[in-house]
């Protein structure tokens, strides 16, 4: 369907026995040789949970990525059920992952907490949600570029503080810094569009 190898290992090895020779060698057409005849039940379980053509064939193609470095790491005894396990988790994460933009946005105006931790107050703009989203929005992208992109990583991507740094190319404390003056003008910024809201 998406992957073609050249069909060269044998059939009379056990899926086992071909993930080990792949551990000890990084042959990727040992692995592909295996993966291939399990893609269509990948592809399956992706449809199921994703419900989209595309995104489960892309999908498929990730997977298989990331076996290459899962693989090494672990003790398979049984390589059928292990990758149904797999490919459960990854479509779980995508679907936990694709929680939309409006949605973040939304979440943080009903549970003003949940985005501040419990440092600040956040009032809402007013009661019609479109306008307070847009407001939120406006004000993520008035914030300099660091704090916006320390903000963007923890809060829509849900990486911790040691992954934001690595992509960055910077340090814990400076992104910790970041986020908190990052919170902080969105909260000042909110509060003078709630403020002019009120004068009007």
């Amino acid at each position: 369907m998406i992957f073609k190898f050249h069909g060269r290992i044998s059939h009379q090895k056990s899926d086992e026995e071909l993930i080990t020779e792949f551990t000890s060698s990084g042959d990727l057409d040992i692995l592909g040789e295996v993966y291939s005849k399990y893609m269509h039940l990948v592809y399956g379980v992706c449809l199921k949970y994703l419900k989209e053509r595309e995104e489960s064939m892309d999908a498929v193609m990730q997977i298989f990525e990331k076996l290459i470095t899962e693989i090494p790491k672990q003790k398979i005894e049984n390589f059928r059920p292990w990758l149904h396990v797999v490919t459960k988790n990854y479509c779980l994460m995508q679907l936990r992952s694709k929680k939309s933009i409006e949605e973040k946005q939304k979440e943080w105006i009903i549970d003003p907490g949940n985005f501040m931790e419990n440092e600040y107050d956040l009032h809402p703009i007013d009661k019609d949600e479109q306008d307070m989203e847009e407001a939120l929005a406006d004000c993520i992208e008035k914030l300099k570029d660091e704090q916006k992109e320390c903000i963007r990583q923890f809060y829509y991507e849900n990486r911790c503080y040691n992954e934001i740094a690595k992509n960055l190319g910077t340090d814990e404390k400076k992104v910790k810094s970041h986020l908190q003056n990052g919170k902080r003008n969105l909260k000042l910024c909110l509060e003078e569009k709630n403020e002019r809201k009120r004068q009007k």
